[in-house]
């Protein structure tokens, strides 16, 4: 179904953005809200989440070393349990991948094109992005390699440039009410980084299968970084008014002004999230036409590819029907239902994999 084969550095260059791009921009303010002026801890109790399910992820590829979510589901709980947990994550995903789309679009329509219909810019988007699905995973993981230092060079330039409007007052009082606040705001992004259960689809097709683990828990840790350094940014630049702000970031970027001339960089953030969303659907639709192939035990994924877009296209209208129903998805529903079915799930099918794999054992010992 799919010959190709990408490096573990590939693969992380895949993950980096998946996860980085659409958190840093919406989640420091949804964190605020909770973990206040703690807001930069947050990502460090969110990351314990990304780190398990990356474990999870990599326990149950050495098991079924050749074969995705898809697949060794009905061998663990059984055919029809099988197609029913793969069919549920499936629509998880298709579902997830036109809101992200969404998500992308209503940033764009909002703070730049304001007189484009919103449909334009999804349907270009999911086309775009059709073209290197359709392609295979060695491209995709040649487009990340090439894409996510474009991605990270406009992100250092605007701290850089930021530096003389640091407040470094605004990080105190440092765990004033305890730690349950940077706790409590460490569930939404706890939500993002459960999406690196993705990595099950990936380390099959990895060339270098034994750095596959290392690899997965260093972009957790990269990612993190990123997090924390982007929430201190927002928090030293914005304070208290942080948690009334949709994309902290794009704010901060605006106080950027070098003698009268250099200003408007904001461009700069647009160009990130572009680079970083276009990563991030071509993955997430990239899954989603490799389960449904697996799913229907196909051949081939690539003749799911052109229908799967409309079907992004059409949940990306359909799913929420307003920016405000948008914001409210990424807060209460995503959160929950990410963790619930890329950490929860796959735990569970794992204990009970391993428990098998114990009784057979022991079976074949008696």
């Amino acid at each position: 179904m799919e010959k190709g084969k990408i490096s573990s550095l590939q693969m992380a260059f895949m993950m980096y953005p998946t996860i980085v791009a659409t958190a840093m921009l919406g989640v420091p303010s949804i964190t605020a809200k909770y973990a206040k002026t703690d807001l930069w801890l947050s990502p460090i109790f969110a990351a314990l989440i990304g780190y398990l399910t990356v474990y999870i992820a990599y326990k149950l590829h050495k098991i079924f070393p050749k074969q995705t979510v898809f697949q060794f589901t009905e061998k663990i709980i059984g055919l029809i349990p099988g197609k029913i947990i793969g069919f549920l994550l499936l629509f998880f995903y298709i579902q997830n991948t036109g809101i992200i789309v969404r998500d992308y679009a209503e940033f764009v329509v909002s703070s730049f094109l304001v007189n484009t219909p919103i449909s334009v810019i999804m349907a270009s988007m999911v086309l775009l992005c059709a073209f290197i699905v359709r392609g295979g995973i060695e491209v995709l993981g040649r487009a990340a390699e090439l894409f996510v230092p474009v991605f990270i060079f406009p992100i250092c330039i605007v701290i850089l440039l930021l530096i003389p409007d640091f407040d470094f007052m605004n990080i105190f009082p440092v765990l004033g009410n305890g730690l349950m606040p940077p706790i409590k705001g460490a569930i939404v992004p706890g939500g993002w980084f459960s999406e690196f259960f993705l990595i099950i689809f990936l380390l099959p097709f990895l060339a270098d299968m034994k750095k596959g683990l290392k690899s997965g828990m260093m972009t957790v840790f990269a990612v993190m970084m990123t997090l924390i350094v982007v929430n201190l940014l927002v928090l030293f630049v914005l304070g208290g008014t942080t948690p009334s702000k949709n994309y902290p970031l794009m704010n901060t970027s605006r106080y950027i002004s070098i003698a009268d001339f250099f200003e408007h960089v904001e461009s700069a953030v647009m160009a990130v999230w572009i680079v970083g969303a276009f990563l991030k659907i071509s993955v997430f639709y990239y899954v989603s036409a490799l389960g449904t192939a697996q799913w229907l035990n196909l051949s081939d994924y690539r003749p799911v590819v052109w229908p799967m877009g409309i079907l992004i296209v059409i949940f990306s209208f359909w799913s929420l029907p307003s920016s405000i129903d948008v914001n409210r998805n990424d807060i209460m529903a995503f959160p929950l239902q990410g963790i619930l079915m890329q950490t929860i799930i796959p735990l569970i099918l794992l204990v009970i994999a391993v428990l098998r794999k114990r009784k057979r054992k022991g079976t074949e010992t008696s």
